[in-house]
């Protein structure tokens, strides 16, 4: 009985989703004859779920006097521009019109903020870039607001868990019954084993963080909030230039000699000549091609999983029948179902490949023995 009940408001919440994901049939029209059809619009839609933005928009509508209405809240801009300018993100109504600031005025066009002139003038060049100045922004977008809500959550949530470890003897209640074994798994079965018993435990804050933080983040993505953190190539990639920095920052000698003379001293200088010519630029371009891979794969899985679902649900809107949309609708909630185990495969990979080259950082060598030479970890 719950679980039919679960299954009935999944269908539900998902149906009052796709109701809003894309615009009604008359606003297409109306769009239609600003000369874009039904596809374009569902293209422009996805693409504005995917990127980020400096504001929460939980849907749209357009009204009889085709008023375009946005339901959501806006979010603080802060630029610096011959000064600090702080203001709300609703004075560029979603960048329909610009906004002025101690007598200066920004644009906002394709999700980035111009300086312009009192008409909003945007200048290109011959490439139909723009030319208008850009001053440095540091505003609160959808993407930061996100980061710092899972960050206040994971404080929360570990500081909760710690004190009822501290009351109970180390038995954990509540909430913490469920996130305790997570925490075990990753420090008994990707830590230990990967890592060493010698060296792990400096490594696991980091583990611990960095795997809750994507997985957060990932079923955040989920959600109709639109939020798609880890669907971003620059958030993927500075997680992986932390792995990359804690991982040769950390590394011992052994691991340093292991790039620069992977042969040991197995052959003679004047046999490795040529074999090193090969081995240690490969040795080094494994430095770049780990965290490359790591920032490749979160991004990639996450985007794609969001764009296979927007196409299926902007399908509906395209077939308008008794059995395609119906199949569209089945099919994005497949997929939904899948990402919901995706979201939690990406920070395990993301987890277990951290510990993975981690421990491969802390690699000692008993010197005293004549070990076979390793080969190269790529």
């Amino acid at each position: 009985m719950r679980k039919t009940f679960f299954t009935r408001f999944l269908l539900v919440a998902m149906l009052f989703t796709t109701q809003f994901a894309f615009p009604a049939e008359k606003e297409n029209e109306q769009h239609g004859e600003q000369g874009k059809d039904l596809k374009t619009e569902i293209k422009e839609y996805i693409s504005h779920h995917l990127k980020d933005s400096h504001d929460f928009s939980l849907f749209s509508y357009t009204k009889e006097n085709g008023e375009h209405k946005y339901v959501g809240f806006p979010l603080p801009v802060i630029l610096w521009d011959d000064g600090l300018k702080v203001f709300s993100s609703s004075q560029f109504h979603h960048g329909e019109t610009l906004a002025e600031v101690d007598g200066q005025y920004y644009k906002l066009y394709h999700s980035k903020i111009y300086k312009t002139d009192a008409e909003g003038t945007i200048n290109y060049d011959e490439d139909h870039h723009p030319t208008n100045a850009k001053p440095l922004d540091f505003s609160i977008t959808k993407n930061v607001m996100m980061i710092i809500i899972t960050g206040l959550l994971m404080l929360w949530l570990f500081s909760s868990l710690a004190r009822s470890y501290a009351k109970n003897n180390g038995v954990p209640t509540g909430i913490g019954r469920f996130f305790e074994p997570i925490v075990l798994y990753i420090r008994d079965d990707i830590a230990r084993p990967n890592i060493g018993e010698k060296r792990y435990k400096k490594y696991m804050p980091f583990l611990l963080t960095i795997f809750f933080f994507i997985w957060f983040l990932n079923m955040f993505g989920m959600t109709p909030f639109g939020v798609n953190v880890t669907g971003n190539i620059a958030i993927t990639t500075a997680l992986a230039i932390l792995t990359f920095v804690i991982t040769n920052f950390t590394g011992t000698k052994d691991y340093w000699m292991h790039q620069f003379n992977p042969l040991g001293d197995s052959l003679p200088w004047y046999g490795k000549i040529p074999l090193y010519i090969i081995l240690v630029p490969i040795e080094l371009l494994g430095l770049i091609i780990k965290p490359f891979s790591l920032l490749i794969r979160l991004y990639a899985n996450m985007q794609a999983g969001h764009i296979v679902i927007g196409s299926l649900i902007g399908l509906m809107f395209i077939f308008k029948s008794w059995i395609g949309s119906p199949l569209s609708f089945g099919l994005a909630f497949a997929i939904m179902l899948i990402e919901v185990l995706v979201a939690l495969l990406q920070a395990y990979i993301f987890t277990m490949l951290s510990a993975l080259y981690f421990g491969f950082a802390s690699e000692e060598h008993d010197h005293g023995h004549d070990d076979e030479p390793e080969l190269a970890h790529l």
